[in-house]
């Protein structure tokens, strides 16, 4: 394993980790996000998360490859009732809250730790959330470990506690595109999610409540299929979003259980996303108007797909949609694992 670390502009590091086998990863502690994942090839390196240049791009697209948080996904109105009382939260995307408000993590500057053995090696991200920060009660302290191992795992842990009865769904946005090039869409690309229902969405991309089986839809991808006859679909929950922006909930949320599974055309290269989350909210960049160029290349629609995992969307309004109350002094730990083959 070897560890570097160099500036990444406005005050930020980027580290780079490297396992024996040549995969790479690259963290930076701005919005504690996933810049850059390289696999070696027969032709080469090749990129396979999106990701850009320089913080001033990150500060223009701040989601890509973040921590999300308080909340991941959109909070309805922008309010939710705990405890009897009413919190109104920041509102930054049609009338709703949207993956925690403005400024969110993904826009902090974390701070980190350095933990390195034979086999590993981590990065601690860890920052503080003061009480009332875009509405959301208790002074929260969250921490952040991504880890890179020798069997090609990248594994994203989070861990958290208040000082006051909150609501927490944190998640991480890293965009997948297996041939290296953002502007290739990936509709070559083969999904398979171990999911029997996902949630329609309204027109805002709020949930409407309703679990939906997957069966007779294009969202069914309990066997691996090419996400083009998604796309193609004249299906009304695809033309809402113009392709994929759904919770989908899983049959098994394990860790040692995969939830799914995304394949490169060429079928070399494969992603496996093992959660202890029961959701997997999956987009696939679909709207992409001013976007910055990525390493050189203008991102395409659906360039790009991402394994949201966290509670579903619209827990704190349907009960069976989960639970994301974290209740004061209790201790929040969760992990997503990210294996590699090439």
């Amino acid at each position: 394993m070897k560890l570097t670390q160099s500036p990444f502009g406005d005050k930020t590091l980027l580290f780079t980790i490297e396992n024996d086998n040549g995969v790479i990863v690259e963290v930076t502690n701005f919005g504690a996000r996933i810049v850059n994942l390289f696999v070696p090839t027969d032709s080469g390196y090749k990129n396979i998360v999106l990701g850009f240049d320089s913080i001033e791009d990150y500060k223009k697209e701040t989601y890509c490859g973040a921590t999300i948080g308080r909340v991941a996904g959109r909070i309805k109105n922008g309010e939710f009732s705990l405890d009897e009382s009413l919190y109104k939260t920041s509102v930054n995307q049609s009338g709703n809250t949207l993956h925690g408000g403005t400024s969110g993590f993904d826009e902090k500057i974390w701070n980190y730790e350095v933990n390195e053995t034979d086999q590993s090696t981590s990065i601690i991200f860890s920052t503080n959330s003061p009480h009332s920060e875009n509405g959301f009660p208790g002074n929260l302290e969250v921490s952040v470990t991504y880890t890179l191992d020798n069997l090609n795992t990248w594994s994203v842990s989070y861990q958290a506690k208040s000082d006051k009865d909150t609501i927490f769904n944190p998640t991480n946005h890293v965009y997948f595109n297996l041939t290296g090039h953002p502007s290739k869409p990936i509709d070559d690309h083969s999904l398979q999610i171990f999911s029997e229902e996902f949630a329609p969405v309204n027109t805002d991309t709020t949930v409407t409540g309703e679990k939906r089986s997957v069966i007779e839809t294009p969202y069914d991808f309990r066997t691996p299929k090419k996400l083009k006859s998604t796309f193609e679909s004249v299906d009304a929950e695809v033309k809402k979003v113009q392709g994929i922006d759904h919770p989908f909930f899983l049959t098994c949320s394990e860790l040692d259980q995969i939830a799914a599974k995304l394949i490169s055309p060429d079928g070399k290269i494969k992603v496996e996303v093992y959660t202890e989350e029961p959701t997997i909210v999956v987009y696939t960049a679909n709207i992409v108007e001013g976007v910055p160029l990525m390493h050189g290349e203008k991102l395409i629609q659906h360039g790009g797909i991402t394994f949201e995992t966290q509670v579903a969307p619209g827990a704190i309004e349907f009960e069976d949609f989960g639970d994301i109350i974290l209740l004061a002094d209790e201790n929040y730990a969760s992990q997503t694992k990210y294996k590699i083959s090439f």
